[in-house]
This record gives structure tokens, sequence and C-alpha cells, in this order.
């Protein structure tokens, strides 16, 4: 093997996005199941092992009169609304914020009861988005999803009948328990953000983001995701279980009579409309990023799939993807330029999900995780 490829001895160490707060302490939490994710939620891996890649820590905060100040400081309360569900998800919120800045969708990843499916209610409602939840089943049709053609007899005609892909946040609940014809009839929808049905193209709404979730310690009965659906979603965020003083939080909130199906009970309620999230794509975009930053994003995707162990290694997809969120990222932060250590910060959610280790590699220990970190910690960073 080489050094591209190599298998660390343990996953690099996680480390928060650079500058995000730590949640208030009168932040309130009530996942369903009474379980929710642990304070800083999860994180993207620091490839070196070492602490997170400071993204341009020393910069200064973006003057008032910056692009898009006013979108950026509407977004910037999100986190402040959602954490009044949902205790110690800004790392989430943050994903789903670039995500949606982006027009990406996300996987998320975790095991039952970390509060995947509040989280979306709450950023929809902080949002004044509509959202819909489909739970995935073995029996589950493509037009469940989205829609079909329905016969009414008054009229002597055939009448399309919107299915849930029709909204704003989308959330598909365990997508890896339905059949991979099922799970195909997101594609056009999550790519090209319109379904066809009898020919006939249909537009979904704007903004359109699917959530997905997957549970990754059970798979008896499921239908892993194919690689073509995989690199249709733009950011993977892996939800870890709550550390003992979060957990504690959740359920004295809740013996003091917290009721996570009623958010508005809870508090939660608009704090950003669809306006701000166009004006801050169009900031987003204005972001510069010089050509060594470019060949820096190019090297990095090359470097993976020239790793001997790697079966399927990153897209153009994936790399438009990383320049996507580092830009966005970098607006984020109140900069207007793109520096490598904004790529760095969103490698491990951009990339790692679209790498493929060849099974005799996973025998040896090597993980896409090991293969990035090293990818990372070997490709010459622009100075």
């Amino acid at each position: 093997m080489t050094e591209h490829d190599a298998a660390t001895e343990a996953t690099p160490t996680p480390a928060p996005l650079p500058d995000d707060p730590a949640p208030r302490d009168d932040e309130a939490a009530a996942p369903e199941g009474g379980a929710v994710t642990p304070e800083g939620g999860a994180v993207a891996p620091d490839p070196a092992g070492a602490s997170s890649p400071e993204a341009g820590s020393d910069a200064p905060e973006a003057p008032p009169s910056s692009p898009g100040a006013d979108a950026r400081a509407a977004l910037g309360r999100l986190r402040t609304e959602v954490g009044k569900a949902v205790v110690g998800q800004d790392q989430i919120v943050t994903g789903l914020v670039i995500a949606l800045v982006c027009r990406g969708h996300v996987l998320l990843e975790g095991v039952p009861g970390v509060a995947k499916t509040l989280l979306v209610r709450a950023l929809a409602q902080s949002l004044a988005l509509d959202t819909k939840r489909v739970q995935f089943t073995p029996d589950l049709m493509p037009g469940d999803v989205t829609g079909s053609l329905v016969y009414d007899a008054g009229a002597g005609r055939f009448e399309f009948r919107e299915g849930p892909a029709f909204t704003n946040l989308l959330l598909a609940d365990e997508i890896n328990r339905t059949p991979p014809k099922t799970q195909s009839a997101l594609l056009e929808a999550m790519e090209e953000r319109q379904v066809t049905v009898d020919g006939t193209a249909r537009a979904l709404p704007d903004p359109f983001l699917v959530v997905a979730t997957q549970n990754p310690v059970e798979y008896e009965g499921t239908y892993p995701l194919p690689e073509a659906q995989l690199d249709r979603f733009m950011l993977k965020l892996p939800v870890a279980l709550p550390d003992r003083a979060a957990e504690a939080r959740v359920l004295r909130l809740h013996a003091s009579g917290f009721d996570p199906r009623d958010l508005t009970a809870a508090g939660v309620g608009p704090v950003a409309t669809v306006e701000d999230l166009e004006r801050a794509r169009e900031a987003a975009a204005a972001v510069e990023i010089s050509d060594d930053v470019v060949g820096y994003i190019v090297d990095l995707c090359r470097a993976t799939r020239e790793a001997p162990s790697v079966s399927l290694g990153v897209s153009p997809r994936g790399a438009t993807a990383l320049m996507a969120t580092a830009r966005a990222w970098a607006w984020m932060r109140g900069r207007t330029f793109v520096s490598p250590d904004d790529v760095k910060a969103l490698a491990a959610w951009t990339l790692g999900h679209r790498i493929r280790v060849r099974a005799e590699a996973e025998l040896e220990g090597v993980t896409a995780e090991s293969v990035l970190a090293s990818v990372l910690a070997t490709v010459p960073v622009p100075r």
C-alpha cells in the first residue's frame, strides 16, 4: 500500500468546525425517544488527528455592509432557534444550512433516537419552510414519493396527485429500507429538482432539500444505497450519541413538561426567510476562489482515485460539491475568499461517503476515513 491508502491505527479524532459557539446553558433539547446528540454534534474529522483546521480564525468579522450581511445574521440565528428544541446540534445545523445555501442534499447517519427527525422539523419551522416525512419501507412504491395519476370519475380523466416530494424539506426516513426501484425515484428529484410522471415533468418547490437518514448498526432487511445515489448527497453528517451531561439535560427537560411534538409551545418560530436564503446563495456564489485553491481541490479528489486500496474515488461532482461547500463556509465566516483550511474543514463531510474501499483492503483495516485522512495529510497545501 502507498502513503495515500495506509490504514491508520485509529479513526482521526473528530473536531468541530472552527468558531462554532458552544451551546448555551438555556438551550432546550427533546429528541424523539428521549435522546439527543452530544454537545457539538457530529463533526468533521481532522485529517492529521490534531485540532480542527482553523479556517480563517484570524479573519475579522465581516462589517455590516458586507455582501449578504443581513442574510448571514438571519441564518446565524437558526442555531439558537433550533437549540430551543435540540441541544448540542450546532454542527449538524451548520451542515444543513450549508446544504441549503449550496442547493445540496444531506444524508444523516445515526442510531435511532438521536433527534434526526426533530432536527429537520425544527429547522423547517425556523425557516418557515414546508416539510414532509416519508417512512421508507420495503413495500413503498415510487409513486408514493413522487406522486401519481389518479382517475377522476366525475371529470372522466386522470389527474395528477402530488406526492410528498412536493415540499421544501423532504425527510426520507430510513432510506436504506426500501428497494432500489423506490430509492431511484428520488434521483431525478434530487438532481433535476423535478419529477416526471407519464411523460410530463413537474417542477419541485424552491428551496428543495432531501434529508435522508439511515441506521449504521442494523443492516438486516436493508438495501445499501447505490453509488449513483450516494453521489447525489452533497454532505453526509454522522449523528453521534449524547454524552452523559447532555442526556441528563434531556431527561430534566422532559420532566419539566417539554413536548417534542409541539415545537410552537417550545418557542420555536421563524427567524429567517426564503428571501434570506436566496440572498445567502447569491453572496456565497460571489466568494472568490483562487486557481491555487481550485488546484488543491482537484489534487485531493484525484489522489482518492489513484489510491490502490480504493475501488471508487471522488468524482468530479464531488469536487464541485467540495468547492461549493467551502465557498459557503467561507461566506458564513464573513470572508470574501476561500482558503485551503475551508476546504479541509468540509472535506470529511463532503468527500467521505464518495470513497469505496476494495474488499481486500477492508480486511487490512483500511477505511474511507483513513484514506481521506492520509490524502489530506500528504497532498501539498498551497501557500
